[in-house]
């Protein structure tokens, strides 16, 4: 059972004043509570002949969609990639999350691939986007490791789209093997990790070596199940395994955690900018 929530807001306040280090890791509830939609009015407003053809729903499932040709893919994709990531601007929440540690020894681990915490302000050193970044292309089949950025690429495709399709001639391809090109999400075996993502893997690593012994809060922002092993498992071990550390669980879902670190965790279910503005205070 949780304790009330004021008692709760004040051990969270304490823990991250009095922390050493403090590790963020960010996940698909962060950006939804931050008002960043995959589903419901946004993605209607904005997919209406997508649906009308394809019986989309949302973002999410979309996605995965096989589309038939490339130039149906790209209609689509280049319409995904700039709403959520070059038409969304810097939102209040994640602006927020940066006021509250920017003070303090800080590393962020995300799957999310929006670019919000850069936009909040946040260091792009301090950041690592270990799933990939909807600014980037890469060769469909990672014949190389050299990511491309797309954004006057992806406006030229919604300009000149027709009946959900792009001119073939827009169509991308790898300027290496010249096959096709993908989005720089961890979609399948052929994701590209480049020069950038290992040395922000290595950033993280030197975070929690430097944090060991310390007292570290690991504040988690909407991680689920999705993929549980690149953050919320392993917030949880780490909390287990160093007696300094507090684990802060912001998850309207799924706030119950590991048996063994209940006396370590502090769990909120409740409205996470409330929660992040109460902290402040």
């Amino acid at each position: 059972m949780m304790d009330n929530y004021w008692t709760r807001i004040d051990k969270a306040k304490a823990a991250l004043e009095e922390a050493d280090k403090i590790l963020l890791g960010g996940g698909a509830g962060l950006s939804a509570a931050a008002g960043i939609a995959y589903s419901g009015k946004p993605f209607t407003d904005h997919f209406g002949p997508f649906i009308d053809k394809y019986g989309f729903t949302d973002l999410y499932t979309s996605s995965f969609y096989p589309f038939a040709t490339q130039e149906e893919k790209w209609a689509y994709w280049s319409k995904h990639i700039s709403l959520s990531r070059y038409e969304a601007g810097p939102t209040k929440l994640y602006q927020d999350i940066f006021r509250l540690v920017q003070d303090k020894s800080y590393f962020v681990i995300t799957t999310n691939v929006e670019s919000q915490f850069e936009k909040a302000g946040f260091p792009p050193d301090n950041v690592f986007e270990i799933q990939g970044n909807y600014s980037y292309l890469q060769c469909a089949k990672g014949c190389h490791n050299k990511l491309y950025y797309n954004e006057q690429l992806v406006k030229d495709m919604i300009e000149k789209t027709v009946d959900c399709q792009i001119p073939t001639e827009l169509v991308p391809q790898c300027p290496v093997c010249g096959g096709k090109m993908d989005p720089n999400l961890r979609m399948n075996p052929y994701f590209v990790q480049d020069e950038k993502w290992h040395e922000r893997d290595t950033s993280y690593k030197d975070f929690l070596l430097n944090a060991e012994g310390k007292k570290i809060v690991f504040l988690e922002l909407g991680v689920g199940f999705n993929t549980p092993g690149i953050i919320r498992y392993p917030f949880e071990r780490m909390t287990f395994h160093n007696e300094k550390a507090i684990l802060i669980r912001l998850n309207k879902d799924h706030p119950e955690g590991m048996e063994e670190i209940k006396d370590k965790t502090i769990s909120f279910t409740e409205d996470m900018q409330e929660i992040v503005l109460a902290v402040m205070k």
